[in-house]
């Protein structure tokens, strides 16, 4: 099973990692299903707009406003319940069809590994299945 590395540089984050999984897809899959799954409570995985760099900043900003860091009233002791909440929020699972060995994406399509615990070192694990 591919395993794609993922190094990210802040508390949160967003790093774009459509390419490496891309690299992944067997020559051979003409029409099928890619499956990611993010190994970590405190990280996600959703597809957005790769156009504008703004768009994942505005994400970011508003995930924090909606999850704040300091809430007097979160009770895990390590001090990260926010991000937690948030990674729920994104999701850790996230599937995408394949056609033609190609990840079927719209036109401003990425997928994106969101960091909400960072900077860390993180793991995304990729499956391939055939389809009908």
């Amino acid at each position: 099973m591919p395993i794609i590395k993922v190094r990210t540089s802040g508390r949160s984050d967003m790093v774009d990692i459509t390419r490496e999984v891309a690299a992944h897809i067997p020559k051979d899959l003409d029409s099928g299903i890619c499956h990611l799954f993010c190994l970590h409570t405190t990280a996600g995985l959703t597809v957005n707009e790769n156009a504008d760099p703004d768009v994942t900043r505005d994400m970011l900003m508003a995930l924090d406003k909606i999850v704040p860091w300091n809430d007097s009233e979160y009770r895990h002791m390590e001090g990260n319940s926010a991000a937690h909440v948030k990674s729920s929020m994104m999701d850790v699972s996230l599937s995408v069809p394949i056609e033609s060995a190609c990840l079927v994406l719209g036109t401003w399509q990425s997928i994106y590994f969101c960091e909400f615990d960072g900077p860390r070192n993180r793991t995304v694990h990729v499956q391939f299945a055939e389809t009908l």
